[in-house]
């Protein structure tokens, strides 16, 4: 059995700590905010209760083998529901689709019906072409911890393989092979900001999150996503894992060249045989090693977002659990993200589950508003969102954008909460606020992510800043990972 301490209880923490200590190891985990959950926040004012991360979960399997690997399955302790429609979507000219939730072929029927025939059939052809990356990256990209140079000999030897991924291509390079009709190309344009990326830089490989969402089908988590981490750390403690919030830790000790424990702000040191961090590695390796080292490149990080927590009363017909409303010009967007400026006309994506436990009374509702946003960066000549002026003026725009788009709520606000990329930084400590930790921009860009092992012996990463990557899945698997990586007790 060995002592491992885990920093941090976001979703990675937790997940790591429950199938470790379900394994026999002694863990404790340390959080430096009052609460567990990290990005899966949670926010109540006046009966009005808002999800303010993840809104739904994708490739349910992975936390199906959590609760398994942990003790009882997910069903026995969360409502956990399939969505149909996943989103509505509305573009530029003015036309509109629900993307149902039951499968390949009902999305192809959803498309041509709304879209015009034909389009049904250039989605499912891209899907194909998707599903045989899946097949192919599945295991040694996201299931396996990468090993460097060893991992690119290994898949430079797979000939077919590759041309199948297609490092060489991004996700818009690839959509064009397949999609002629320019809303399905800014369909699959979207799905690059699940990881903060840009379409026209990131892998062709990211064409398996359309997949496996509208594969495998997208679920909620009836009274909240925030109650997903409640369960994990439930779960954790039940298996003899101990977590204390309100502990910051200052520092990963190190002795005879690997880790050794941590030392808390408080000045108390906790010895261990590992340490798993979950929190954003570029604080990691800038701050808490003895030796700073390996500090990701700031222009690596991915975008974040800019959040209105809306309470509004009265109901909007046919309002589904996702809106997704596109701007006229979704490439100016990722012009002004990579340019570090708030976007001037900006996607807003609206997440208003039809859950009584959000909303005081059956004539309101409580609405999540996200923006796409660069990070928080002033001290390098990028967007201050400290400035109250400018978060006026940013909240006024998307408001604006709801309304010209068909969704004016301004008459219905009771009231607003606004959480910046500053907000999102100081809450979670991720760098700047960047959501997905480093942006999937560039053919090697799942080779710069930091790896799972660190170069300090005993020293784990897990998390969406992580190996091997950004979302709720895929922390998931960097929790799997680190587990197979430290071994049994």
């Amino acid at each position: 059995m060995s002592r491992v301490v885990v920093v941090g209880a976001g979703f990675g923490g937790l997940s790591v700590a429950a199938r470790l200590a379900a394994q026999g190891h002694a863990v404790e985990v340390f959080e430096q905010g009052p609460q567990v959950g990290g990005k899966l926040g949670w926010f109540s004012r006046d009966g009005f209760s808002f999800d303010t991360g993840p809104s739904l979960l994708t490739l349910p399997a992975v936390q199906r083998d959590l609760f398994l690997k942990t003790g009882d399955p997910v069903e026995s302790v969360l409502d956990v529901v399939q969505l149909d429609p996943v989103a509505h979507y509305r573009f530029a000219d003015g036309t509109e689709v629900d993307l149902p939730g039951g499968g390949l072929p009902q999305v192809a029927r959803a498309l041509d019906d709304a879209l015009g025939a034909g389009t049904g059939a250039q989605w499912t052809a891209f899907q194909r072409r998707a599903a045989e990356i899946w097949d192919v990256a599945r295991e040694p990209f996201l299931e396996s911890a990468l090993e460097g140079p060893k991992t690119l000999l290994r898949l430079a030897k797979d000939v077919r393989g590759l041309r199948t991924v297609a490092p060489w291509s991004s996700l818009r390079g690839v959509g064009r092979q397949y999609l002629h009709d320019p809303r399905l190309r800014t369909l699959l344009d979207r799905y690059a900001t699940y990881s903060g990326s840009d379409p026209g830089r990131a892998p062709a490989a990211l064409a398996t999150v359309p997949f496996v969402e509208q594969a495998f089908g997208a679920w909620y988590v009836r009274g909240g996503l925030h109650l997903l981490a409640q369960a994990v750390a439930d779960r954790a403690r039940e298996r003899g894992a101990r977590i204390t919030t309100d502990a910051p830790v200052d520092r990963v000790l190190e002795e005879g060249g690997r880790a050794a424990g941590v030392r808390l702000a408080d000045g108390r040191q906790v010895r261990a045989d590992v340490v798993v961090s979950a929190v954003d590695a570029a604080r990691l390796y800038g701050d808490l090693l003895p030796r700073p080292r390996l500090r990701p490149p700031r222009r690596l990080r991915s975008s974040s977002g800019f959040v209105l927590l809306l309470a509004l009363e009265g109901r909007t017909p046919g309002l589904r659990h996702h809106t997704v409303l596109f701007p006229d010009d979704y490439d100016a967007e990722f012009a002004d993200l990579a340019a570090g400026r708030p976007v001037a006309d900006p996607t807003v994506y609206v997440s208003a589950p039809d859950d009584p436990a959000l909303r005081p009374s059956d004539d309101t509702e409580a609405w999540f508003v996200l923006v796409n946003a660069p990070v928080h960066d002033p001290q390098h000549g990028g967007t201050d969102w400290r400035s109250e002026d400018l978060v006026r003026r940013h909240t006024d725009v998307v408001l604006d954008a709801l309304a010209r788009r068909g969704l004016d709520v301004r008459s219905r606000l009771r009231w607003a909460e606004v959480r910046t990329p500053a907000d999102l930084e100081e809450r979670t400590g991720s760098d700047g606020g960047a959501i997905y930790g480093t942006a999937s921009n560039g053919a090697r860009s799942a080779f710069l992510r930091p790896a799972n092992r660190s170069p300090v012996p005993g020293l784990f990463l897990v998390g969406g800043s992580s190996h091997p990557g950004g979302g709720l899945p895929l922390v998931g698997l960097s929790a799997r990972i680190v587990t197979d990586l430290v071994g049994p007790a």
